[in-house]
């Protein structure tokens, strides 16, 4: 580890005070995680979006990767951390036996172990937030208690930010109000216009761009409004934390 406990929950009380957004706080969080572990990790925080996950904010390229396998095939540690709500920890992955699809695209990433912690918001689990490292054996009992902080940290910020948003609102509409739901439906609908397909399948084709070009995915979109409006499209309305 290069921190000492203390230190990292330093770290995290400072975002919460000092984050402007939520978009923000999320996107420190994972290079706080990411850098608080060694060797080296990579960290993502997956939401689910109208029931199809998303990687929110990533601390690298390697992260979405690793995500977007997971997403493609259905499967694996981060979506059974988010669907179960439990905690998933794979020392090993090359002596995995579970998820066949997903665990050889991730091997020859460089993924050797991980560890998917679910974020439950008001006792629904909306997501996950998930370490990947290119060595065995990195989540010892240190790591894990230090990571599941993090992810409670996470927790506390999203929940602060249903209950601003709207109380009544559905927890599976959380990702479309922190990246813009506007102009991300805008998108949407230019893409569904252009491709003569279904507002999942075009949000699909929304999601994959924004990993695959490691943008955020209200910025694709906004690129796609532009591209067809000649003009930039409305700023977004920030939810604090």
């Amino acid at each position: 580890m290069t921190e000492q406990p203390h230190s990292t929950a330093g770290q995290l009380l400072g975002l919460l005070v000092e984050a402007p957004d939520l978009d923000d706080f999320l996107e420190r969080l994972v290079h706080v995680a990411a850098a608080a572990v060694t060797p080296a990790v990579a960290c993502g925080v997956t939401v689910r979006r109208d029931g199809q996950p998303f990687s929110v904010a990533v601390s690298n390229a390697l992260a979405g990767q690793v995500d977007e396998l997971q997403y493609g095939a259905d499967e694996g540690p981060c979506l059974d951390a988010m669907r179960d709500a439990a905690v998933i920890l794979v020392d090993d992955l090359r002596r995995e036996l579970r998820w066949d699809a997903y665990r050889p695209h991730a091997v020859a990433h460089g993924v050797a172990s991980s560890l998917s912690m679910p974020l439950i918001i008001e006792g629904q689990s909306l997501g996950a937030m998930n370490l990947y490292a290119g060595s065995t054996g990195v989540f010892t009992t240190p790591v894990r208690k230090q990571a599941e902080g993090m992810a409670a940290q996470c927790t506390d910020a999203l929940t602060l930010t249903v209950r601003q948003v709207r109380q009544s609102q559905l927890l599976d509409q959380l990702a479309e109000a922190m990246v813009s739901s506007s102009v991300i439906d805008q998108a949407i609908g230019i893409l569904m216009a252009q491709q003569r397909c279904t507002a999942a399948t075009a949000f699909d084709l929304l999601r994959r761009a924004s990993q695959g070009r490691n943008r955020k995915l209200r910025e694709v979109a906004g690129d796609i409004v532009a591209k067809i409006s000649g003009a930039p499209p409305e700023p977004r309305r920030d939810f604090t934390v």
